[in-house]
């Protein structure tokens, strides 16, 4: 299966018309689209894979969602944790990560790359019990 890894050079809260517009001109439905991106809701290291489901808050997944007409992509959320007072949610995910929280982060993506042949043999079923069985979840 071939693999296009795509970074936007727009914001995240406006990352949905640039991956839109990949999408359509590689022809790629929604099913074949994988985000990962940052994750408040999990501790710092932790990380999961799920198919579909709301964006959380989440501004990017928000306008990925809307341009894409529905949520039904994979996602692979990485933790990074809740700085504990809202009003620091902003400077928190565009800082750096805190003390430890960059081995723990750096570990939690290389677990995520070894479920990626998984992916791309189209198991993601595979990927998710191998990936959340790693962490004792």
């Amino acid at each position: 299966m071939d693999c296009l890894l795509f970074k936007p050079t727009t914001y995240m809260n406006s990352s949905g018309r640039a991956l839109r517009a990949v999408a359509d001109y590689y022809r790629i439905e929604t099913a074949g689209i994988l985000v990962v991106h940052d994750e408040i809701d999990l501790d710092a290291g932790v990380i999961r894979l799920k198919t579909g489901g709301g964006h959380g808050g989440h501004k990017g997944l928000r306008d990925i969602s809307e341009k894409l007409g529905g949520g039904d992509y994979l996602r692979l959320r990485i933790g990074v944790s809740h700085p504990g007072d809202k009003t620091r949610v902003l400077a928190h995910v565009l800082g750096r990560p805190d003390g430890g929280d960059t081995e723990l982060i750096g570990s939690a993506i290389d677990k995520g790359l070894e479920t990626l042949p998984l992916l791309f043999a189209g198991e993601p079923d595979k990927a998710m019990t191998r990936l959340h069985t790693q962490q004792g979840s």
